[in-house]
């Protein structure tokens, strides 16, 4: 791997019981040819195994399958860069927060800090999910909803446990908290390296050329969570200036409720697509490409969080169209 390139990054959460360590394990211990250094958020809450306990003042070590295990014992950003020291002994990172963890903080990391943004790439935020309690834990933690909303993959675990309509309704409420994140059933965590592992499905660029009807969606119907989505399409073009004006105020003063914005945007006078991301107030976004022919130039938005006030929110975007 060359010094410029870019590691890709996947963070691991899920409630706690969900199976996420025990896919964890699955990624250390497969053989793939890869190695893997590994953050997590509290010391000895990994139970891979007991060679996996760091001890002393070792902060990275190597292990004898060829994987690297450090804990977070301080800022996840100067952690990252003393991995960039030994950035030729990895192929990845992956990041496995606790399983009351709001995934948040680590995302933004990727956002907020210019070292660790171009050293790294987000890869994926990939929750795992337990089919079994999962109505539960919507019911009595917010984490729960949130560690859903925040995830580009969603590892429906314990399949074992339920019937098919349990499942289905299972899903049908993580469809309510996240449309847009992609879902995969499997028993004990059980599920290909590759579904989980360098899929690049955080780079929005990436999901819309996949999927170019990714951001669409009804912004009309109503769920049955405090975390929901709403998504609006806008005919206009986009004057830059007042989207900028609109969305940097209501990030500052809606940035705790709203856990992901996702958007394509057409602006005026400009024939490239803007894609912007945002994890709660912090944003961040990049022209990716030229305006295709045909291409009728709408520009969509989608948000996932908290109270959300879908008629503001629409009205907002409308507003930063150029006039008629």
């Amino acid at each position: 791997m060359s010094e410029t390139a870019q590691i890709p990054v996947t963070v691991l959460t899920g409630y706690l019981g969900a199976g996420k360590t025990t896919l964890l394990n699955r990624i250390l211990s497969e053989n793939h040819g890869k190695k893997f250094a590994v953050v997590i958020n509290e010391f000895g809450e990994l139970g891979v195994d007991n060679d996996l306990v760091v001890d002393a003042d070792e902060e990275v070590f190597e292990m004898n399958n060829g994987c690297i295990c450090c804990t977070v014992r301080g800022d996840l950003i100067r952690i990252i860069g003393g991995l960039m020291k030994r950035r030729g002994k990895f192929d990845g990172i992956i990041v496995e927060t606790t399983g009351l963890a709001d995934p948040a903080p680590v995302a933004q990391t990727f956002f907020a800090d210019e070292d660790v943004k171009r050293a790294t790439r987000l890869d994926a935020i990939v929750t795992v999910v337990d089919a079994k309690n999962l109505p539960a834990r919507l019911e009595d933690s917010k984490e729960a909803a949130e560690q859903i909303a925040f995830a580009d993959i969603i590892l429906l675990n314990k399949m074992d446990l339920v019937t098919e309509a349990e499942a289905a309704e299972v899903e049908r409420r993580i469809r309510a908290i996240n449309p847009y994140a992609e879902i995969r059933r499997s028993t004990k965590s059980e599920v290909p390296i590759d579904a989980v592992i360098g899929r690049e499905a955080f780079d929005l660029k990436r999901i819309l050329e996949r999927e170019p009807e990714f951001l669409s969606g009804e912004d009309d119907h109503e769920h049955d969570s405090d975390v929901n989505s709403v998504s609006f399409e806008v005919s206009r073009l986009i004057d830059p200036e007042r989207f900028n004006a609109w969305i940097s105020q209501l990030l500052a003063q809606k940035g705790q409720d709203l856990l992901r914005t996702k958007g394509i945007l057409y602006y005026a006078n400009d024939d490239r697509r803007f894609a912007f991301q945002a994890v709660h107030m912090i944003a961040d976004g990049d022209f990716i490409g030229p305006v295709k022919e045909g291409d009728p130039r709408r520009s969509k938005i989608v948000f996932i969080g908290r109270d959300l006030n879908r008629p503001a929110l629409r009205r907002g975007f409308e507003a930063c169209q150029v006039d008629a």
